[in-house]
């Protein structure tokens, strides 16, 4: 219906589009790793092995339930220096909440970060589609709501780790955020995801590549006005 449409199709376009022609550039070859709908206690310890073998520090959207869950994996994700984000209480969608039921995401998501001790500075919506509420509820947080340039389907179930290594070479350039998944996904996808990490990783170093979290991209932008960037 029209109204369903303008509570939450034409909000998250609009985020979208905004987020794209608002976000900061970011300067030299760098590569923005991000991690959605963690932390898993099966599969994020062995992503962190791996990045600590390549000295890479990445961004986590972790799911705050899952955070509270697994509050070793949220120590041993700040100890060895990536970002924790924030990617909803419960990995709902928004589209079906109401102001009330967005409003206590985001609260209750906060709190539980905070008794874990992460300051969260970033948003990612879960598949990335908001309501009319979302944006205040940023704002009113001081956040950042960050989406991505690329993704490679690695939730999918019937994907290989090939296919998501060529989407990946395929797809990221320069200065680009990459959306990728340490948890959720089907038939054990977050384990193709690493495995297509473990070709590319070495690939793109040797092409020159470097890679940051995303407070290292917001760091120079101007915070006066508190407001979100999407």
């Amino acid at each position: 219906t029209l109204a369903f449409s303008m509570y939450g199709a034409v909000p998250t376009f609009f985020s979208r589009r905004a987020f794209h022609s608002k976000r900061p550039s970011g300067s030299g070859k760098v590569i923005y790793l991000t991690f959605d709908d963690g932390p898993n206690a099966e599969y994020t310890g062995k992503l962190l092995d791996l990045l600590r073998l390549y000295h890479i520090h990445a961004t986590f959207f972790s799911v705050a339930e899952f955070a509270e869950e697994n509050p070793e994996l949220i120590r041993r994700i700040r100890e060895e220096g990536h970002l924790i984000g924030m990617h909803s209480c419960r990995h709902q969608d928004a589209w079906i909440n109401l102001r009330h039921d967005t409003q206590l995401d985001f609260d209750r998501s906060l709190q539980i970060f905070d008794e874990l001790g992460v300051h969260i500075g970033f948003y990612r919506p879960p598949w990335g589609k908001i309501n009319l509420f979302s944006p205040s509820n940023v704002q009113r947080n001081h956040l950042h709501m960050v989406y991505w340039d690329v993704m490679a389907e690695d939730w999918r179930a019937n994907t290989t780790s090939g296919t998501i290594a060529r989407k990946l070479l395929r797809r990221a350039h320069e200065n680009d955020i990459v959306c990728l998944h340490d948890g959720r996904g089907r038939n054990g996808a977050p384990a193709r995801t690493i495995e297509a990490l473990e070709k590319v990783l070495p690939i793109w170093i040797e092409q020159g590549y470097s890679f940051a979290t995303l407070d290292e991209l917001y760091e120079n932008e101007d915070d006066e006005t508190d407001g979100p960037t999407a």
